[in-house]
């Protein structure tokens, strides 16, 4: 007898709390450290709280992997009551994550977990995409099948307000940062094969940048007409997210357009304002 399935994803797969209601998506939370203080990376702790603190003393957090013993306790939570788990996790070339997740997996037997290769909301689309698998009444072998050859059509990218939180995190030199700030470069990021790279650099008012930025992503595109998310990490004006909705919605296509905002972790090495639009291709 087919054993009925659940979905999970760590907590980097930003859907919002209706979403993965709506879905049924549990999500095993990241680490958040703040000084010496520790947080789950869920609503309890939220960009909003990061960015408050970072004004105040320019603290930024410090984010880790669930531990081995902590996915034990997540997967075997759901294979006790004689689930099969389909498991997906931000790309292992940016977390241990999906590392960890493996190794409690192999211990359990039943898991499948899946390298997104992603990020976001890029999770996102992979998730919901397996809970409509699940609702249709494929097995959890399949389901994972299904995800890792639909995993390569997911488009994720992003657009940057500043710099500032990429350098302090180590992750661009203060000389690149100092420059681009000065020159009021907006760089775009995408993933490829697992890392994030910039492609284009922008230049201009924010606001105009992320209707040229979502323009040229979305012009031309043979896009799966699902769904669209398009997520931010916070402090956008909801006047200006509204009228990007809109522009979405008009160039993609897509039956439901997303508007979410990211969790903490990725929140903390974009820093505010950044802003993506995230889709599967045809």
């Amino acid at each position: 007898m087919r054993k009925p399935v659940i979905i999970t994803a760590d907590s980097t797969v930003d859907l919002s709390p209706d979403l993965l209601k709506r879905y049924q998506i549990h999500t095993i939370p990241l680490t958040i450290t703040l000084g010496d203080e520790s947080f789950p990376d869920d609503e309890s702790f939220t960009p909003f709280v990061m960015y408050e603190r970072y004004h105040m003393d320019g603290t930024l957090p410090k984010t880790s992997a669930p531990g081995f013993q902590a996915f034990m306790d997540f997967f075997s939570g759901f294979t006790e009551q004689g689930f099969e788990v389909v498991h997906l996790d931000i790309s292992a070339e940016l977390s241990g994550t999906y590392n960890v997740a493996q190794m409690a997996a192999a211990e359990l037997g039943g898991v499948y977990v899946i390298d997104s290769r992603m990020l976001s909301t890029g999770i996102g689309l992979l998730a919901v995409e397996a809970a409509e698998c699940r609702d249709r009444g494929m097995c959890a072998a399949d389901i994972a099948e299904h995800l890792n050859a639909l995993k390569e059509k997911v488009s994720v990218s992003f657009v940057l307000d500043t710099l500032e939180f990429m350098w302090k995190g180590g992750r661009c030199t203060g000389v690149a940062a100092f420059g681009a700030n000065l020159l009021r470069i907006k760089p775009a990021l995408e993933m490829k094969s697992g890392r994030l790279e910039i492609y284009k650099k922008y230049r201009g008012s924010i606001e105009k940048v992320y209707r040229q930025y979502i323009t040229e992503r979305l012009e031309g595109k043979q896009i799966r007409p699902g769904h669209i998310f398009l997520t931010e990490s916070g402090e956008i004006p909801q006047n200006v997210t509204d009228s990007l909705v809109q522009l979405v919605k008009s160039l993609s296509g897509c039956k439901e357009v997303h508007h979410t905002v990211a969790g903490a972790t990725i929140s903390s090495h974009c820093g505010p304002k950044c802003l993506g639009v995230l889709f599967i291709e045809q």
